[in-house]
C-alpha cells in the first residue's frame, strides 16, 4: 500500500529562534493519522531542527540541493552536505524554483540522479501554470515535466521518489485545484507512470497534492483516491493547522 505523506515546506520563513519556537510546538500536537509527517526548514537551520526533532517521528528534510558533489558552486548545497547533517529526503524542482532560479527539467534530472546515488529520497515538484490550465494544456505540461526529469530512471528508482503535483496557479494565492481536478490530475500522473513502467511501479509512488491545501480543505482532498498526502506552504507555518492537515487522513 502507497504511503500517506504531509510536508511542510517553510520556504524562506523562520530564523533560528522561530524555527525553534515553531518545532516546540510542533512536538506538542497529537497525531491520529498514520501518514508520514516532514518538514523543510531553511538550510541554515536544518541541523538544529533534525536535532531538536530526533525521535520525533517528523522528519527534517531539505527545500533544494545542487547536482554537483562539491566545487565552485557559491552558496549551493550538496547531497552529502545534506546527509552529514542528517537529512535524507530532499524537495526538487518546486514551481518557485523553476520560476525564479531558472531550473529547467534538464537540471532538475541532474539533481534527482545525484540525490539518488547518494541514497536520498526525493519529492520532486512539476504543476501547469493558470494559462496551461486555461488553454487545456495541462496534462501535456505536466507529462512533459515528468517525462523529461524522470524518464531515464530504471523502474526501482522509484522506491525513492515521491511526487508533488502543484498547480503553479494554486500556490500561496488561496486559490485551490477543486478535489475533483486534484484526482483527475493525479489519476493521470499515474498512467503516465503506468504506461512507462507498469502498474506496479505506478501504484506503489506515493503522489502528493501541493496548492493551498489548508484544514478546512484537506480531508475533501486527502479522501480522493490517487492522493497520497500534501505538500504544505503557508499553513505548515502554524504547528496546530499543520497538524489537522496530518490528521485529515
Amino acid at each position: 500500500m502507497r504511503g500517506q505523506i504531509v510536508a511542510g515546506n517553510w520556504k524562506m520563513n523562520n530564523d533560528l529562534s522561530e524555527t525553534e519556537s515553531l518545532i516546540t510546538s510542533l512536538k506538542a500536537q497529537t497525531k491520529t493519522s498514520n501518514a508520514e509527517v516532514m518538514v523543510a526548514p531553511t538550510a541554515t537551520n536544518l541541523y538544529s531542527a533534525y536535532n531538536s526533532l530526533k525521535g520525533s517521528g517528523v522528519e527534517v528534510i531539505a527545500q533544494n540541493m545542487h547536482f554537483a558533489a562539491n566545487g565552485a558552486y557559491t552558496g549551493e548545497v550538496s547531497a552529502s552536505m545534506l546527509k552529514s547533517v542528517g537529512v535524507q529526503t530532499v524537495i526538487l524542482g518546486h514551481s518557485e524554483r523553476r520560476e525564479y532560479f531558472n531550473e529547467t527539467d534538464e537540471m532538475l534530472a541532474k539533481k534527482i540522479d545525484a540525490a539518488l546515488e547518494n541514497d536520498m529520497r526525493v519529492i520532486f515538484c512539476f504543476g501547469e501554470e493558470l494559462a496551461d490550465r486555461k488553454s487545456g494544456n495541462h496534462e501535456n505540461v505536466v507529462e512533459s515535466q515528468i517525462k523529461n526529469a524522470l524518464f531515464h530512471l530504471e523502474a526501482d528508482a522509484f522506491k525513492s521518489i515521491v511526487l508533488a503535483y502543484e498547480p503553479v496557479w494554486a500556490i500561496g494565492t488561496g486559490e485551490t485545484a477543486s478535489p475533483e481536478q486534484a484526482q483527475d490530475m493525479h489519476a493521470f500522473i499515474r498512467k503516465t507512470l503506468a504506461d512507462k513502467y507498469g502498474a506496479d511501479v505506478a501504484d506503489s509512488v506515493s503522489i502528493l497534492y501541493g496548492g493551498s491545501v489548508k484544514p478546512n480543505n484537506a480531508v475533501e482532498i486527502f479522501s480522493k483516491p490517487d492522493v497520497d498526502g500534501g505538500l504544505i506552504g503557508g499553513a505548515s507555518l502554524n504547528a496546530e493547522d499543520f497538524f489537522a492537515i496530518v490528521n485529515a487522513f
